[in-house]
């Protein structure tokens, strides 16, 4: 008997999971995909020429908030939950949702999702969204240059704008014009991009593995908010936050990251305060007692200093960290910390899905660096350009001096990740590489 189902998600896991186990799947009727957390991607359709031979017309996509309606007027047996960076109790009250409107609620895992490699592939993962996976990746990288390797980075799909297109491959910024990315996107592909590496994303990522395979040794995943891989790792890395204290027990799926970790890098240990990564690794090991754990610092710099040096700011920070993830202070805060800044508080000068943004989230004195259409980028411009300060600091990694029209004087943070004290990550990621190569 064929079961119909609802995939739940945020454009990304969801049609993964689609993709893996669903698309020719005859046992299942997949009746819709609904949408959280990510704005604009409801009222969409998840193209036929991805959807498969069964489904001739593709699959429509709505809103989550619709969830209930759905189950009921197409008689659903079985919701699957595919997103991540969700507190376990909000993951509760969806299943009590679906199971009220009589639908089972289940959950796909590793086995029934994850693609095997011919390459080596080292999987780097988050306990929360903003931990830092992207700098971590980077530092990866560059050991593994170190051994004459071609390492590539296959990216979390983040599929915003065209569906249809099933591999996006990143060599240069004129890449980003080519797909029409999303300051999101840019945010995420941006300093791999200037670190001169290849970037694959996109929606089909049996394809995508396909043909980063063909132009490097090896893989590096690089995780999506706090998701696991789409990809069988031969070694994990997971980035821990100590700046959210116990979120790894708290979120999904945090929690599968940290059993399933190889070690456990505690990123941004140079503003954490002792007791916080004290805390941090105590959690972790609790969950993982077998997992190595490293420190490592995040360093800001500032591109134009003399724009900002003990002048009235405003910050824009990494929009999804702030939001859904939670994060109260970002790299453009401690840069302007350490430039003697004032900082403005611009919520009161915020408009349109900037202003709805306030007042979903929890957000501090700045402005999330939210453009996930030109719609949103044109209240992003016009919220900055509200704002009566002298200078603006960008604390995100995407260059919106390239993006919109800023009033004042701009200037832009980069974060790089250095070794703390303790055991060196980069010397263990130098002999994980060697072994890695030997096979």
């Amino acid at each position: 008997m064929v079961r119909k189902a609802i995939i739940i998600g945020a454009a990304g896991r969801d049609f993964h999971n689609f993709n893996m186990y669903f698309r020719d799947n005859q046992n299942y009727e997949v009746i819709a995909f609904t949408a959280a957390q990510i704005p604009f991607i409801q009222d969409r359709t998840y193209p036929a020429k991805l959807a498969g031979n069964l489904y001739p017309q593709g699959i429509p996509i709505f809103s989550e908030e619709k969830l209930q309606d759905l189950i009921s007027q197409n008689s659903v047996d079985e919701v699957f939950f595919s997103y991540s960076d969700v507190l376990y109790e909000d993951i509760m009250h969806i299943a009590s949702k679906a199971m009220a409107a009589g639908a089972s609620f289940s959950l796909l895992g590793p086995k029934d999702t994850q693609l095997k490699s011919n390459k080596p592939v080292i999987s780097v993962l988050a306990t929360r969204t903003g931990a830092g996976k992207s700098t971590i990746s980077r530092m990866v990288v560059d050991e593994i240059r170190k051994t004459g390797l071609k390492p590539a980075v296959v990216r979390h799909p983040m599929p915003y704008g065209d569906l249809s297109i099933a591999v996006q491959h990143f060599k240069t910024y004129d890449d980003f014009l080519k797909y029409q990315i999303t300051t999101e996107e840019e945010e995420e592909y941006s300093d791999h991009i200037q670190n001169n590496v290849d970037v694959f994303a996109g929606v089909d990522y049996k394809e995508i593995l396909e043909k980063a395979e063909k132009i490097c040794d090896i893989i590096i995943w690089d995780g999506g908010n706090n998701d696991f891989s789409f990809f069988k790792a031969d070694y994990t890395i997971v980035v821990a936050d100590p700046l959210r204290q116990n979120h790894e027990t708290l979120y999904h799926p945090s929690e599968v990251n940290v059993r399933i970790a190889d070690s456990i890098v505690i990123n941004k240990a140079n503003v954490a305060s002792s007791d916080m990564i004290k805390n941090t690794e105590r959690s972790c090991l609790s969950l993982n007692p077998k997992a190595k754990i490293f420190k490592v610092n995040s360093e800001v710099t500032v591109d134009l200093p003399e724009l900002i040096t003990k002048k009235r700011v405003l910050v824009i920070e990494d929009g999804p960290s702030i939001t859904h993830g939670n994060l109260k202070t970002g790299a453009g805060v401690f840069a302007a910390k350490r430039h003697s800044c004032t900082l403005v508080d611009p919520q009161d000068k915020a408009v349109g899905s900037i202003r709805d943004a306030f007042e979903k989230y929890q957000i501090g004195p700045f402005l999330p660096a939210l453009g996930y259409s030109p719609e949103q980028l044109q209240d992003l411009q016009e919220s900055i350009n509200n704002v009566d300060c002298d200078a603006v600091l960008l604390g995100t990694p995407a260059d919106l001096r390239k993006k919109i029209k800023i009033n004042k004087p701009a200037a832009k943070v980069r974060f790089e990740g250095k070794d703390a004290e303790g055991p060196k990550f980069t010397e263990h990621i130098a002999t994980i590489v060697q072994n890695l190569k030997k096979k």
